[in-house]
């Protein structure tokens, strides 16, 4: 019976043993969040710039995606830590994390999704290669899955905030922490254009004699719209956060519904032409014409809608939206390097680029790693993706 007992307390402290160990490493992670914030950003942008050969692209992708689902782990830590800390209040939060935390806080389904749907679009990629290797028919296959699966995460959060237009990243992004100074009970606080103009300025701190609080080192004369500035509230300050995004309903409804399913579609129809006996594969337009006019004909109904159900058209637009609308402009520009466009006009051009960087100093590296993109430009669907 003693060694039995003992058996029971060695499994015991065993199974205690990884709570504690991700406790401490979470306390670890929490204390040197904008160190490790930047050991992040070196390792990705390492990636980036060195993304590997034609062998080793695995091996690269491995590590870039084992950094972002890493990141996304210490985002949802720093996440927990500014919801239990009492200095948050006094934090400005961009419209994009006001609105994502508070959907995230409101609904664990939401939650959820949007995490299931980050870890995705972190792995999918890496998924593709790996589907490669067993041939063209399997990668299809796998993509089109992929693309489904995001599909429908998409159409659950569209649902559940009531039919308001997705953001990108759906998660809020990683804050940092606010510290709590020596004397932050008598302390009043001040805005950032002044805490910035502090070294900047040589002024101190005044502790005023008889209450003994501290006033905030007045900004330099040539700061002192900013200054003014960071007294202003605006309409998004004092709106509610789900305000922050309209709902959209009929056409505007039916565009969101659209840009939701233009990869689905796409990757569908890319996978037929592909595999078609007697097409040209990749460099086939009719795919890259069905989704172009599929994602630009649900912008085009979004604006419609827009101008015809808003009060002021696009002046009514708040801050979060025109950032989104801008970012879905911007990715149309991606067109260019996906299908029949990418084969038959883009590929053309960087290998030209390409050939002239060679056996020159300092540029041949640059042309190399041209070369090394083009190649995973050319043989996987993800790289180009934007959804």
């Amino acid at each position: 019976m003693g060694y039995l007992s003992q058996a029971a307390d060695q499994a015991k402290a065993i199974t205690r043993l990884p709570p504690r160990l991700l406790n401490t490493y979470s306390d670890w992670v929490l204390s040197n969040a904008a160190a490790i914030g930047q050991v992040e950003g070196g390792l990705r942008s390492l990636t980036y710039i060195i993304p590997g050969s034609s062998h080793s692209f695995a091996a690269t992708e491995s590590l870039n995606t084992g950094v972002q689902l890493l990141s996304l782990y210490h985002d949802s830590l720093v996440s927990r830590a500014l919801a239990q800390s009492p200095l948050r209040r006094k934090q400005h939060q961009s419209p994009h994390n006001r609105y994502t935390r508070f959907y995230c806080q409101k609904s664990t389904t939401y939650n959820r999704t949007a995490i299931t749907l980050q870890v995705i679009q972190y792995t999918e990629l890496l998924l593709e290669m790996f589907a490669k290797r067993r041939g063209e028919k399997t990668k299809w296959r796998v993509v089109v899955v992929l693309e489904a699966v995001k599909a429908m995460c998409r159409l659950i959060l569209m649902r559940l905030t009531n039919s308001r237009p997705l953001l990108s990243p759906p998660l809020p992004e990683r804050e940092a922490i606010p510290e709590p100074s020596s004397n932050e009970e008598d302390a009043i606080p001040c805005p950032p254009s002044e805490r910035s103009e502090r070294s900047e300025t040589g002024s101190e701190q005044w502790t005023m004699p008889r209450t003994s609080l501290t006033l905030p080192p007045l900004p330099s004369s040539q700061d002192i719209s900013s200054y003014l500035l960071s007294k202003v509230l605006t309409a998004d300050d004092i709106k509610p956060p789900k305000a922050l995004l309209h709902r959209v309903s009929g056409i505007g409804e039916a565009a969101e519904v659209m840009y939701i399913l233009r990869p689905v579609i796409y990757a569908a129809a890319m996978a037929y032409w592909c595999q078609r006996e007697g097409s040209r594969g990749k460099a086939d337009w009719r795919p890259w014409l069905l989704g172009l006019s599929i994602e630009f004909g649900a912008r085009q109904l979004a604006q419609r809608d827009l101008e015809t159900r808003r009060p002021g058209g696009a002046r009514g637009l708040t801050q979060l939206e025109r950032e989104e609308m801008k970012k879905r402009g911007w990715a149309l520009g991606w067109w260019t390097m996906r299908g029949a466009f990418y084969e038959n006009v883009t590929r053309g051009v960087i290998q030209g680029v390409a050939r002239r960087l060679k056996n020159k100093p300092l540029l041949d590296m640059v042309g190399n790693i041209i070369e090394d993109y083009d190649f995973l430009w050319d043989e996987y669907y993800f790289p180009t993706a934007t959804l």
